[in-house]
């Protein structure tokens, strides 16, 4: 587990989590991805953890930071549906699907979370999502390139049967 990186300015970290979420609706599918993200989440909430820096619990999802947490479920379904109907697996339409369900979907959730928790004026507290960017950039290339080359070599089972489709 690589340890969160804080932000002076907003409480949620800089981890490598979202890339988890957006790999999995991309390799994993609609279904899988939702499911497997989903039970993620219910461990996290009994306190196993599995969030980076060894956090975990019901504290951790009430917190600022928990809405995006909570929106990782969804955002594996929504990254898995868009790649399902994919007839093309190019990078350019993967990083349109990770950039739409992996950051901008992410980022609408965690706002809002994040501004009810806090008070703070959605706007204000989307445009702290920018702190994010760079680094969700890179994830949603990483993610977009891992697709396809697993794809292409086919090495994992149930990446065939969801490609299939």
């Amino acid at each position: 587990m690589l340890p969160p990186i804080p932000i002076p300015f907003i409480p949620v970290p800089i981890t490598l989590q979202t890339f988890g979420v957006m790999l999995t609706g991309a390799l994993l599918g609609s279904k899988r991805g939702f499911l497997s993200i989903l039970l993620l989440v219910a461990l996290i909430a009994i306190g196993i953890p599995l969030l980076s820096g060894g956090r975990g619990g019901l504290g951790v999802l009430t917190a600022p930071g928990g809405g995006y947490i909570l929106s990782w479920p969804l955002a594996a379904f929504m990254i898995g549906w868009f790649t399902e109907r994919l007839n093309h697996y190019s990078m350019r339409n993967l990083i349109f699907i990770n950039v739409v369900g992996g950051i901008l979907f992410i980022y609408l959730c965690g706002s809002l979370w994040f501004s009810f928790t806090t008070d703070l004026p959605f706007p204000q507290s989307f445009i702290a999502n920018l702190a994010f960017l760079p680094g969700d950039a890179v994830k949603v290339v990483l993610t977009a390139a891992l697709t396809i080359k697993l794809k292409q070599t086919g090495t994992v089972p149930i990446l065939n049967e969801t490609m299939k489709r």
